[in-house]
């Protein structure tokens, strides 16, 4: 685990440093979570069963009681987002169009409230001008949908889903690993994209929400008929990869996808809510991997009622496919040279390596 120190705001905010391999990264951060067997605190009584909940959600606490950079801004003003009128088959270009006017207008809505913060993350998230946003909503912690690539000409789409605390003032940092995965697949494979999806409203990492699946199964309502859609905006027989980071891991572990969807890969994941792989509803190959340097190793595996995810998946009793993912810490996954990129490219690719591809 990290070492540091961790200093409260008036307003309860925690910040602080931290040093050390177990350090909570500043970029994709996540969920935590814990799993395991719990059976015998029904028949200790409710009392008990309460105290064992509270010593657990301290446990957990303590893990994430570290610095959550960049807090969310929950009422930042902004415009409604593009209209909802889009048919099913409207094209991502019209899409983006519409987006971006969405975007700048959220930019001068920033400005004239007087929030220079927002305003300056908006504005970094439009750079150039040639974003491509399939979906945006400035209000609030915010949503976005950002596609790098050729999305309408791509038979390989890799689908980013985050974990905690990435909302649009965090947005870079999720950014940034997508715009990583996607120069590395271009390199082999031109004919990729990559989407970025914060189609959710992520829990906080030191919150109560992150040791359930409440956001989650509210995010799988909301990826599963996305996954449908994006499979008729890319090239035909497209096939597309779930990419689920930490927290997104529950969220992907509760979405149902059809055969578009050929391979699931958790990463950096505190648990799902399943026993096993077989018990994801898809019927996807499921990988899962975790780096020697992710703190998220360290977090208590056991689950009582509903909080917690239940199996490690980097467990071999979950079934899955493990992938090798090097000496990544947390929010290094998706970074530039590294095992684990080049690991999660091949799986988007298809390329993967015998001896990995037939394990489970």
């Amino acid at each position: 685990m990290a070492t540091g120190t961790t200093t409260r705001s008036k307003t309860g905010t925690e910040t602080g440093t931290g040093t050390g391999t177990g350090q909570l990264p500043t970029g994709i951060t996540g969920g935590v979570c814990v799993s395991g067997a719990a059976s015998a605190t029904g028949r200790a009584g409710s009392g008990r069963g309460r105290l064992l909940r509270g010593l657990l959600a301290t446990l957990v606490a303590a893990a994430v009681v570290v610095p959550v950079s960049a807090a969310a801004s929950p009422n930042v003003p902004a415009p409604a987002p593009a209209p909802a009128t889009f048919s099913e088959d409207t094209a991502p270009g019209i899409r983006y169009a519409a987006n971006a006017a969405n975007l700048t207008e959220a930019i001068r809505t920033a400005e004239d409230a007087d929030r220079p913060g927002r305003a300056a993350r908006l504005r970094a998230m439009w750079a150039s001008g040639a974003a491509q946003f399939l979906a945006f909503d400035g209000r609030g912690k915010g949503r976005a949908v950002e596609v790098f690539g050729e999305l309408e000409s791509a038979d390989r789409v890799a689908v980013l889903v985050p974990g905690s605390d990435t909302t649009l003032d965090t947005y870079e940092r999720f950014r940034a690993g997508a715009v990583s995965l996607q120069q590395r697949l271009q390199a082999e494979h031109p004919r990729s994209a990559v989407v970025a999806w914060l189609g959710y409203d992520t829990p906080g990492t030191v919150s109560t929400t992150v040791l359930s699946a409440g956001r989650a199964d509210d995010a799988a309502a909301e990826l599963a008929p996305f996954l449908n859609r994006l499979r008729d905006m890319a090239a035909p027989g497209a096939e597309l990869s779930l990419l689920c980071h930490s927290y997104g891991s529950v969220v992907c572990a509760r979405t149902g996808t059809g055969p578009a969807v050929g391979d699931m890969v958790l990463f950096g994941s505190p648990g799902t809510g399943a026993g096993s792989a077989r018990e994801l509803p898809t019927g996807a190959r499921v990988w899962a991997g975790r780096g020697s340097g992710d703190w998220i190793g360290n977090v208590p595996h056991v689950r009582l009622g509903a909080i917690g995810f239940g199996t490690d998946p980097v467990d071999p009793a979950f079934g899955a496919r493990l992938f090798a993912a090097g000496s990544a810490g947390h929010s290094d996954y998706l970074k530039p040279g590294t095992e684990s990129l080049d690991s999660l490219a091949a799986i988007v690719l298809g390329t993967t390596p015998a001896s990995e591809a037939d394990h489970g």
